[in-house]
């Protein structure tokens, strides 16, 4: 089969790499620096501000996120040429996946015959979609590679595939043995991806939020507005991403005009390629974040030093000079909205509210069927050892990927909409917005499931019979419906807020750019005076539009809601106040 190079990269493109990996650095790391000054000076605002009542009732579960380990028998289509293959495929609960010659290697401890980090994969059940997939990598636009031998990549129908697809790493192509195991292993797959792709949104450390703005500007000051799904994974692989994305067409202007065979033997060929120019990369950037982590822990150190004794000052300058800036872009901003936003924003409401409330009723109605079934079997005087599984299948219920699928799906079918609805503002970002609705669905059956556990341990005692035990356990089951109600109404308006923020925010900095940022040197010199690398001119801009923008959404949600919409639930209202979720980083703070 042709089109496999011998060696993917010699020393002098990974030279190359290397020093593209360095430039990437030397720009963003300015970025960071700047977000990390900002987040200190945030935790302090807040610190200094008026303290909210605490948004949350239920108790946050102590369990990490995870995904439930899943492993069995695979075939794989490896070699070369490429053959399928029996292996034993293991998926680590880290969403790390793992595959092996057979099962006794795995239980031995040996090392896999491969690995690789979920991070950016999707995952395709239909051969044809797959091919489609295929051809479109490597267009034969001249028709001579065809004739120098036949297409043979998978033109054997493949009953139960699994293809692992990635925009920058080569395809895993997997086969299982029926549609109940193809069905199991989409799942468990799936769930990894979604694990390792949200671990930065996922986080409340400062500096996870930091970075995820820094990657932001960054992207703007390259002229890319708008947003995607490169800012899925660990910081490194966000960083290798974007960098990827950089190089991509000058790649494959220099490399595919030399590659050989079929049209899909070249597909294949350069998905390898891609993967090793990955692998480089990402070893280069994970390389200069660690480098760059002493000096990240000492700045955020020094910043809180200098920043504490003259936030009072600081914040006091931001909202004079904010007020100004404000008066001044008034007028060319309220246009923008009026022409660009106002008329999409309804529809996107719309989609985006129904698709939570319906993934959030249906964690709802599993919750409350599993704590019935606690209820009745209680009441039914099992065994103690039935009445222990029960526990225990009722605690792993936010890591069943089946279970949770029926909650999950609502996000999946919406995606498709949602995208057409977000696209014209330049947001292609809808597997993030898909991954954190699911996180969302996740994290609150987490939380009640931990609160219905702990509640129950309370109240039930051995001096109980088992009638009063069950009449004790719906007096928890009615607590705990409350409070999640209470949490879920909350999360649903973080989330809605948040992204919606994040699809038009972007879209209307890219507009207002050429008029208003002239605005900013009339500001800039009495905000330089401060000194402090916290406080910008261009972040108080982006605060004042996002303040403007977050106005009409607020108005949106509330006609949304008073259409019926948006169905109220106990302690519900339109105004946003600290949640236990959060939405996309840097949308709804300065």
């Amino acid at each position: 089969m042709g089109g496999q190079p011998s060696s993917p990269l010699d020393k002098q493109q990974q030279q190359h790499l290397r020093g593209q990996v360095d430039i990437l650095l030397r720009n963003f790391l300015p970025c960071y620096r700047g977000q990390l000054a900002a987040s200190v000076l945030r935790k302090i605002s807040i610190e200094l501000g008026p303290q909210e009542p605490v948004g949350c009732q239920l108790l946050q579960s102590k369990k990490l996120p995870r995904v439930r380990e899943h492993r069995g028998p695979l075939t794989q289509l490896q070699g070369h040429p490429p053959q399928w293959q029996p292996i034993f495929c293991v998926l680590r609960g880290d969403g790390r996946l793992e595959w092996f010659s057979h099962r006794e290697e795995y239980e031995n401890g040996d090392r896999p015959l491969g690995s690789t980090a979920l991070t950016g994969y999707t995952v395709l059940t239909s051969q044809r979609e797959y091919l489609r997939l295929l051809d479109a990598l490597c267009p034969d636009s001249s028709g001579d590679h065809a004739q120098e031998e036949p297409d043979t990549l998978l033109e054997m129908p493949v009953s139960f595939p699994l293809f692992l697809q990635h925009p920058f790493r080569r395809h895993l192509c997997f086969s299982a043995a029926t549609g109940e195991m193809q069905r199991a292993w989409r799942l468990a797959l799936q769930g990894g991806i979604r694990l390792r792709g949200t671990v930065l949104q996922r986080s409340q450390a400062p500096a996870a939020r930091a970075f995820l703005d820094a990657i932001r500007l960054y992207r703007q000051q390259q002229g890319h507005f708008g947003d995607d799904n490169v800012t899925l994974g660990s910081d490194a692989e966000v960083l290798t991403a974007v960098l990827m994305q950089e190089l991509q067409p000058a790649l494959r202007a220099q490399t595919l005009p030399s590659l050989r065979g079929a049209p899909r033997a070249r597909a294949w060929a350069w998905t390898k390629l891609l993967d090793a120019v990955h692998a480089a990369v990402l070893a280069g950037a994970s390389a200069g974040l660690r480098a760059f982590q002493p000096e990240k822990d000492e700045l955020l150190v020094g910043l809180e030093k200098t920043i504490r004794p003259d936030a009072d000052q600081m914040l006091r300058l931001r909202a004079r000079v904010a007020g100004r800036l404000r008066a001044a872009v008034q007028g060319p901003l309220d246009s923008c909205l009026h022409r660009k936003v106002d008329a999409q924003l309804p529809p996107l409401t719309q989609t985006l509210l129904s698709t939570v409330e319906a993934e959030l009723a249906a964690v709802q109605t599993l919750l409350t069927q599993g704590m019935g079934r606690l209820s009745r079997h209680l009441r039914g005087s099992p065994s103690g050892t039935q009445l222990r599984k029960e526990v225990y299948s009722f605690g792993e219920m936010p890591w069943d990927p089946e279970l949770m699928q029926i909650c999950y799906r609502e996000a999946e079918q919406s995606q498709g909409r949602l995208g057409q609805l977000a696209a014209p503002f330049g947001f292609f970002g809808t597997q993030s917005l898909v991954f954190g609705a699911q996180d969302l669905a996740q994290q609150l059956m987490a939380d009640a499931v931990a609160t219905f556990l702990q509640l129950a341990d309370q109240c039930l005692t051995t001096a109980l019979d088992r009638d009063q035990a069950a009449q004790q356990l719906e007096k928890v089951r009615g607590r705990v419906l409350k409070k999640f109600q209470s949490d879920s109404g909350s999360a649903r308006r973080q989330f809605i807020h948040g992204w919606l923020l994040g699809i038009f925010l972007p879209f209307v900095l890219s507009q207002l750019e050429p008029s208003c940022k002239a605005e900013l040197s009339e500001f800039e010199g009495e905000v330089l005076a401060v000194g402090s690398p916290a406080l910008t001119i261009e972040g108080i801009y982006e605060e004042v539009v996002r303040g403007v923008l977050l106005q009409r959404i607020n108005g949106d949600v509330e006609t949304e809601a008073q259409r019926g919409t948006c169905s109220r639930q106990p302690g519900s209202s339109t105004e946003i106040r600290p949640l236990c979720p959060l939405p996309p980083p840097g949308t709804l703070q300065s």
